[in-house]
């Protein structure tokens, strides 16, 4: 039982690490796309809480390519953008 707990544990460490890793990765890629600075990209992710979008969707988005997590990203911003737009359209 204490070896599947630790075990379970450190699963969740890792875990944890890779979708930092892929929260860094995505945050560099994304201001490199849209000639902004790592500094800018990373308050757009926090101010539309991508990285809670990453920890959600994990599951999925680490059997994809980097590539598709930099556009889900993307999708994600523009979409939080327009209904930004509309609420203040109201």
């Amino acid at each position: 039982m204490i070896n599947e707990t630790m075990s379970y544990v450190a699963d969740a460490g890792s875990v944890r690490r890779d979708i930092n890793l892929m929260t860094v990765y995505v945050t560099e890629s994304y201001a490199r796309r849209h000639g902004i600075s790592e500094s800018e990209a990373f308050n757009l992710f926090l101010r539309y809480s991508i990285n809670d979008y990453f920890h959600k969707y994990y599951g999925v988005l680490h059997t994809q390519d980097f590539d598709e997590d930099v556009f889900f990203a993307e999708d994600l911003i523009e979409r939080a953008k327009e209904r930004e737009l509309q609420g203040a359209n109201r």
